[in-house]
């Protein structure tokens, strides 16, 4: 048997990087615990636990790393014991004989794999900023209800994607920054058990609590814990994450409704294949698979907060089997979702002159606001130019749909004495940067050298400046 005849999760054989990968592996997971206990067992014998001695934290030292023969030892202990904890104790002990009986002394839980994320989202947001300032000043044709609107620049819109993505990054950054130590807290968080072991010398649990948090790199502990930390901080992550999902799905179905109107594209590379019926077709696969991933991430924290309302008094095991399949998906999806925004946020491809074309479709329909005020401004009543621009909008919409003409508004409005006051001022009204307001100057203040986005990228600039385009797998 084969890898082949087996299943295996695409989602980390297709999608995520290898960091994040390892960062939940089997064998960073194991040996986190095997560091955990470590850090336990060398602050215990600071505060004076005679019984831990130096051999045995050596022993412990050597093996912090699980090896392939421990982790056969494990699996076999784990089928007797019904328990994955135990099991890596008893394998551990088996490594390092002189630590038997003083490991777990305590214990704590430890997730991490934001540091990861929040870089890789700056770059993406940096990819964004400068296409937008590449752009601020290209007019382009608004949506609203899917349905043409008064202009905006390319620019301006890529800003308003960097703003979203920038507000998932302050929220991974304020959840990351909240993330505390459980501990030693005991089995209930009672401290009972440190009690013992220190004789009741409460300074010597606190000391042991703020070492572990050093070695850790916390700043603290949780205030109050159970068995586990709360479930709660689990949530907190997952709403962060899954949010960036949806911020994710919004970008790239913009960007393939885009794609359909021929304004912009994805990257391609020159062999892609877009289908295998349809040999001409050029489709915004990386757009639709942001879509289809990002679907799943927006949605994980569902399942976080049904595991943390599910707890039961000081903890319940239904927490378990569910954490191990959410948490590094959660994290893989995420991951995987950057390598894709920043691929396709890189390269986005323009194209000008069907951007002209669209806004030139729906530009007259546009200018006749700013024809009715020219009137007005000629002693002409702006009810009477109201339904005359009304009567002649209406004709030209009918022609558009049931016989394909072009929009010929201007043409309609040059051939009607009524409007001969402004005929003279008609193509001038036509410029498309009249229409765009203060976009260029928006994008600039947002985006630009001085700007708030710009400002909250500069913790990251060494990562974003010596970081290549991430390249995808499939």
């Amino acid at each position: 048997m084969t890898k082949h005849d087996e299943y295996e999760s695409p989602l980390a054989h297709r999608y995520a990087s290898s960091e994040i990968k390892k960062i939940f592996s089997p064998r960073e997971r194991a040996s986190t615990w095997r560091k955990l206990w470590l850090w336990l067992a060398e602050a215990e014998k600071e505060l004076g636990l005679t019984q831990i001695t130096d051999k045995a934290l050596e022993g412990l030292r050597s093996n912090r790393i699980v090896s392939d023969e421990a982790f056969q030892v494990i699996a076999e202990e784990e089928r007797i014991r019904r328990h994955d904890v135990m099991s890596h104790i008893f394998a551990l002990e088996k490594d390092a004989p002189d630590a038997a009986g003083l490991i777990h002394i305590g214990a704590t839980s430890c997730y991490d794999a934001l540091r990861l994320v929040l870089p890789k989202l700056a770059k993406v947001i940096h990819n964004l900023s400068i296409f937008a300032l590449k752009f601020k000043d290209l007019p382009t044709l608004a949506f609203t209800h899917f349905q043409a609107a008064q202009p905006i620049s390319l620019g301006r819109r890529a800003a308003q994607w960097a703003q979203d993505l920038a507000m998932d990054l302050e929220d991974i950054e304020y959840v990351l920054a909240g993330l505390k130590f459980r501990g030693a807290q005991g089995t209930t968080g009672s401290q009972a058990s440190f009690m013992e072991i220190f004789h009741g010398d409460t300074e010597k649990i606190d000391r042991l609590n703020e070492m572990l948090c050093e070695k850790a790199g916390f700043e603290s502990c949780y205030d109050i814990s159970t068995q586990t930390y709360t479930r709660k901080v689990d949530l907190r992550i997952a709403n962060a994450l899954s949010a960036f999902g949806a911020s994710a799905i919004r970008i790239a179905t913009d960007i393939r409704h885009l794609a359909h109107d021929k304004i912009l594209d994805e990257p391609h590379e020159a062999t892609q294949t877009g289908s295998s019926a349809m040999a001409f077709k050029s489709n915004p696969m990386r757009s639709e698979r942001i879509c289809s991933l990002g679907r799943k991430l927006s949605n994980i924290s569902t399942n976080f907060s049904s595991t943390f309302s599910s707890q039961w008094l000081e903890r319940t095991l239904d927490d378990s089997a569910i954490r191990r399949i959410d948490i590094p998906e959660m994290f893989l999806l995420s991951d995987a979702l950057l390598i894709l925004l920043d691929d396709v946020t890189n390269g986005i491809v323009v194209f000008p002159a069907m951007i002209r074309s669209q806004l030139q479709e729906e530009l007259p329909f546009m200018a006749t606001e700013n024809i009715i005020m020219k009137l007005v401004h000629k002693d002409v009543s702006r009810q009477e130019a109201h339904e005359r621009v009304r009567v002649l909008s209406r004709q030209t919409v009918e022609e558009m749909k049931t016989k394909g003409t072009k929009n010929d508004l201007i043409e309609r409005i040059k051939g009607d004495e009524f409007f001969k006051p402004i005929w003279d001022d008609l193509d001038g009204m036509l410029d498309p940067k009249l229409f765009i307001g203060r976009s260029a100057e928006i994008v600039e203040k947002y985006c630009g050298s001085n700007g708030p986005l710009t400002r909250k990228l500069e913790k990251y600039k060494d990562y974003i400046d010596s970081t290549a385009t991430a390249t995808l797998a499939v």
